[in-house]
């Protein structure tokens, strides 16, 4: 049966790379095998909604290969990955070197699949726009995997056979058919408002990231940042940030007209296992409050990827992004700051100062204000203060779910992977390394409006301060690591903000710094192609 070769086909590969036995089972709604099911219309649609699930398992679990190790985030009192996180003994075994690896890769064979059905199932209105869906996906699991581990195998075929050798690709390879994937995409796909689908506004943001981390390559070519402007441009398509920061994050679960592209959850999805079929980008960046065993007083959180004092110095009074990101003033049932219109007469349990209220005389007025407060001066509620106590760093409310369980997995709320305001932010720093910097202080300074913030001059504009207002922006959103390694500034960063990274930290093998991860033992021990190579300073 052709359905039973798909399987062990695809099992096959997923072992190889991964080696890992569980795989997507696609929506079969009948005892069809594949070769019946997916040349119909309905299956082909199945096999669409395959392709889009494959995000959940990127980006839904633990998020260290986009967070951690970096100058935004540290570990408190329980700890991350170690050699992720302090760049001490990596190697292709630590822990979560795999995990993005693993799950990419699985995306990619399921997008093959789609692929390869194309030229087979029925003919529909929609099918060519599908599959410009099926290639975008491919090319965003392509281009996590060559920013974390350099060239990786081009895998584009749907395996009916066994295949247990694979050669490994050179970066500018993959670059080259990412940019071939999404440009193919472009004309496919829906030219209409952001609905959970992929539309031609998320393809060119995709476009303008690839263009613009390429170009910081060796290999990168001469125009790539004004290509990476072009397309910033055409994702922007005229749009203002017409959203407060506050609206952006309110979590009422639905898309927001500055969404251009999200990993899509919903409480019907959910509700039939909500502690594993939700996501955990709420779990994070904060400390332990108690979970689901105080009866949904708080959320729980795990006390990694916490907030480092760079972080919160980033910062400054007149800047909204500041208490829509962090929950400063925690009340004694966490979510009544949700759930109770007035919370004027409200006891607050734990108040953070910022710095801007960081003298004597403020403190006592709080103090006397709020008897009940437990007061946390400024500078003492990061990790590198206070490491060890529940509640001793300050949380992080912009993923809050007030509705959801309150276990690790429970989140239903969309996990944004392309926004508006990043977008111009990507515009300002292509439009910056394509030696047009006024042109690029224009897009910066509309997302400091927005902030409420004055506006940064042309002397203070560059790759650090962009890194920077990244920083006061994307706060939390799953770019940071990829950010510092484009920009070639992921040593000096988090050796610099990061209390447990010291700069030798990064020393490798072969001279060569840990920058690229190494690909995953697992991978290596599976692939009985000998001469395939480490990445150097793993070697």
């Amino acid at each position: 049966m052709k359905k039973i070769v798909y399987t062990l086909s695809y099992l096959t590969l997923v072992l190889f790379l991964t080696g890992c036995s569980d795989f997507l089972e696609e929506d079969n709604k009948s005892n069809a095998t594949a070769e019946d099911f997916y040349i119909t219309a309905e299956g082909y649609q199945s096999l669409l909604n395959a392709n889009y699930a494959q995000l959940r398992e990127l980006y839904g679990n633990s998020p260290w290969l986009y967070a951690c190790g970096t100058d935004l985030y540290a570990e408190g009192r329980d700890r991350e990955p170690l050699g992720l996180s302090r760049y001490t003994n990596l190697n292709p075994s630590s822990e979560g070197v795999g995990a993005l690896y693993d799950t990419a890769f699985k995306a990619i064979q399921t997008a093959n699949t789609a692929v390869y059905y194309y030229d087979l199932t029925e003919t529909t209105d929609v099918l060519d726009q599908q599959l410009g869906e099926v290639r975008f996906l491919r090319a965003n699991a392509y281009f996590l995997l060559v920013q974390t581990y350099g060239g990786v195998p081009l895998i584009t075929e749907y395996f009916r056979e066994p295949v247990l050798s694979f050669d490994r690709a050179e970066a500018e390879a993959i670059y080259d058919f990412i940019i071939t994937e999404l440009e193919a995409a472009l004309p496919a796909v829906s030219t209409g408002a952001y609905q959970g689908k992929v539309t031609q506004r998320a393809v060119n943001h995709l476009l303008a990231k690839v263009y613009l981390t390429r170009g910081y390559e060796s290999f990168g070519a001469a125009t790539d940042f004004e290509t990476a402007a072009s397309y910033a441009d055409a994702a922007i398509a005229g749009q203002s940030l017409d959203l407060s920061f506050e609206e952006l994050w309110s979590p009422d679960y639905a898309i927001n007209s500055e969404t251009l592209f999200s990993v899509q959850y919903d409480a019907a999805s959910v509700s039939t296992d909500p502690f594993s079929l939700g996501h955990m980008q709420t779990a994070y960046f904060g400390p332990y409050q108690g979970g689901s065993e105080i009866a949904g007083d708080a959320p729980y959180r795990t006390y990694t990827l916490c907030p480092t004092q760079f972080a919160i110095d980033l910062f400054e009074e007149d800047d909204e992004r500041y208490s829509t990101t962090f929950m400063t003033e925690v009340y004694a049932r966490y979510f009544d700051f949700y759930d109770v219109d007035d919370t004027s007469t409200l006891p607050v349990a734990h108040y953070y100062a910022p710095a801007w209220e960081a003298t004597q005389a403020d403190k006592d007025a709080y103090i006397v204000e709020h008897p009940e407060a437990t007061y946390h001066d400024y500078g003492t509620y990061v990790p590198s203060a206070n490491p060890t106590n529940d509640y001793q760093t300050i949380p992080m409310k912009k993923f809050d779910d007030p509705e959801a369980p309150f276990g690790q997995n429970t989140s239903r709320r969309d996990i944004i992977l392309s926004r508006l305001g990043e977008t111009y932010l990507i515009a300002a720093e292509a439009h910056l390394q394509a030696g047009q910097p006024g042109t690029g202080l224009n897009f910066i300074n509309e997302v400091r409006e927005r902030a409420g913030v004055d506006d940064v001059t042309l002397g203070e504009f560059d790759i650090d301060y962009i890194l920077d207002e990244r920083g006061r922006e994307l706060m939390g959103e799953y770019h940071r690591w990829f950010d510092l390694k484009r920009t070639g500034k992921l040593v000096e960063r988090a050796s610099a903000y990061h209390y447990l990274v010291e700069e030798g930290n990064f020393d490798g093998a072969n001279g060569e710094l840990k920058i690229l991860r190494p690909i995953p033992q697992s991978a290596l021990d599976l692939n009985q192609n000998n001469e395939f190579e480490q990445n150097p300073a793993y070697q």
